[in-house]
């Protein structure tokens, strides 16, 4: 298949290249390099490296294709070097291999693919991006500043090359429950932490009513606490901390109201820009991507997807499960196959 031998030489690369989330200045150089190295001019924001195809005409609407290049830590259960990108049984292993380098050169690789065609329906504009792993301000956040609009958008993730049509945003709160401090011996109903597991039993027990056919119900769950520093000394306040993933069918902004007003802790919203996302199941995208036996589901992780305005999926080679794992792998033939399954959905579309 034109282009999988190098595509898979620039993967071995950038397993080679440490690219922990924030600090991807290395890698975003080879992905500039590789792309000029067939005569693709490339541009850069801070860390993101982004090109669309040689005959781009503002008149025409735009396909965003992306996949991050940064990678979290290794963890200390590696028994391989996390950066040789050694080859064994068909397996390509290293950190960032499944995710999400394997996306991001199979996304490269479609991009070359149609990069010299002067007569595409749309134009298709193809997005490295950075700060993935830790939403970072430097990534996608920021990148979409300099894009153009686009009509819908596929992104790169470890998928097994199925179809996540939908995809949870991410709330984060701080709850801050107030009491009155005093001695333990004595009579004192003002304890902070009591006041806290109020709030902690109403989300633990409470249902948000619309419910997502993809992606089930918002979840809320309490992941943090912290109150007190002597055993007989009541807490005047306890601080607690709670993760919410939100369906397609709330704004962060409505969960955070419904759940303020329905507690007594000061809740303090962390950001409310990691929104749910997707794509209806009638989208063309979509049908092209069924026609060739993809199936559909909801994604319950976060992706780049949260910073996009438009209609959506992520799909990629690799398996989920194997992200962030010790030993790290991608299977050659997934890099293969994806290549392919993105090329003929996207002769459907283009």
């Amino acid at each position: 298949m034109e282009y999988l031998a190098k595509a898979i030489d620039l993967l071995k690369a950038l397993i080679q290249t440490p690219s922990f989330s924030g600090d991807e200045c290395k890698t975003a150089d080879l992905i500039q390099e590789w792309l000029k190295s067939i005569d693709i001019e490339s541009k850069r924001h801070k860390n993101n490296v982004w090109a669309s195809n040689k005959y781009f005409d503002a008149a025409k609407p735009s396909i965003l294709i992306n996949s991050h290049h940064d990678t979290v830590r290794p963890n200390q259960g590696y028994t391989n070097n996390p950066f040789e990108a050694k080859i064994k049984e068909g397996k390509l292993y290293g950190l960032g291999s499944n995710d999400a380098g394997a996306s991001l050169v199979s996304l490269l690789a479609l991009f070359v693919h149609f990069y010299q065609r002067s007569d595409l329906k749309f134009n298709l504009v193809f997005a490295a991006s950075a700060e993935e792993e830790k939403s970072g301000l430097n990534g996608m956040r920021s990148l979409m500043k300099v894009l153009p609009k686009f009509e819908f958008a596929i992104v790169g993730e470890p998928t097994e090359m199925q179809m996540a049509i939908a995809e949870k945003g991410l709330l984060v709160l701080d709850g801050y429950a107030q009491g009155i401090s005093g001695h333990a011996a004595h009579e004192n109903t003002e304890n902070a932490l009591y006041f806290a597991l109020e709030d902690i039993q109403w989300m633990r027990e409470y249902d948000f009513s619309k419910v997502s056919s993809t992606l089930g119900k918002v979840k809320m769950s309490v992941t943090q606490i912290q109150a007190g520093e002597q055993h007989n000394v009541v807490p005047a306040e306890c601080h607690f901390v709670v993760d919410v993933r939100v369906n397609e069918h709330y704004t962060n902004q409505e969960v955070y109201e419904q759940i303020n007003a329905n507690t007594k802790s000061k809740i303090v919203a962390r950001s409310f820009h990691l929104s749910s996302s997707g794509i209806t199941e009638n989208h063309p995208l979509v049908l092209a991507g069924v026609k060739h036996g993809r199936g559909l589901f909801g994604s319950p992780t976060l992706s780049d997807q949260a910073f996009l305005t438009c209609p959506s999926l992520k799909m990629g080679p690799g398996k989920s499960s194997r992200s962030h794992s010790a030993d790290e792998f991608v299977l050659l033939q997934e890099i293969e196959e994806g290549i392919d399954l993105y090329i003929k959905i996207m002769n459907e579309i283009l």
